[in-house]
């Protein structure tokens, strides 16, 4: 990839449009990959928590605020945060019930064991790989003990994946990680793994390609996947 530098600043009024220029082979608009991911943070949060309208739940790298629009009706504390203030910006106007905050990139703005849930979507690999350990650290730390923390990214192993990758003007950056990665990540930032597998095998609505696709989610052809993390009571 070409190393230039990505602002998705550049990109606020056109972020969906490029996206869906790239993935119109498919079928299937963003709101679509969107959907399914906030679909599957609501089933993990109740999975481990039960109810989940009074969590404390964090978008990290939150972009325009895409899964939040999903994600607002569900979580009554929803906070965001991104790196760039345009990208800030447009997230609160998509989003005015969620609460978004601008940071460094290194040092995540809460006080420890604040969230009870703490994702990423498609986030890290446009992270520095010698940033990566820190970026889960700080995502682990503002997670309260018994708290899950949530990594989403792309399957390096899909070709149709490295395709769209490719063919993304902002994605120039990117470094897709494998799964083992992410998930050495999350062990050495002292969380657990308590869940993961890979996701989106099928373009289509159905649900009956998500039932699917949970029974062969561990086969490494996804086009992306997911990494839980539970931080340890004591």
């Amino acid at each position: 990839m070409n190393d230039r530098e990505v602002s998705f600043n550049d990109y606020v009024d056109s972020y969906k449009k490029e996206i869906e220029k790239i993935i119109r082979f498919a079928g299937q608009d963003v709101d679509f990959y969107v959907s399914l991911k906030a679909d599957l943070i609501s089933e993990l949060a109740g999975k481990y928590f039960g109810d989940i309208s009074d969590l404390r739940v964090l978008d990290v790298g939150c972009g325009i605020g895409l899964v939040d629009m999903y994600l607002r009706n569900r979580f009554r504390n929803l906070y965001g945060i991104d790196v760039e203030n345009k990208v800030i910006k447009k997230a609160g106007e998509n989003n005015p019930s969620v609460s978004y905050l601008m940071y460094d990139g290194k040092n995540i703005p809460f006080e420890d064991n604040f969230m009870d849930i703490t994702f990423a979507v498609n986030v890290i690999h446009h992270v520095k790989p010698e940033y990566w350990q820190n970026f889960i650290n700080e995502m682990a730390r503002v997670t309260r003990k018994g708290g899950a923390v949530m990594i989403f990214e792309h399957n390096p192993l899909n070709p149709l994946t490295l395709k769209v990758v490719k063919s993304c003007e902002f994605d120039r950056d990117a470094v897709l990680l494998r799964k083992g990665m992410i998930t050495r990540l999350i062990e050495n930032s002292g969380l657990h793994k308590a869940d993961g597998a890979y996701i989106i095998f099928f373009p289509f609505r159905h649900r009956i390609f998500r039932i699917i696709e949970r029974h062969i989610g561990l086969l490494p052809l996804g086009a992306q996947y997911f990494v839980v993390g539970l931080k340890p009571d004591k």
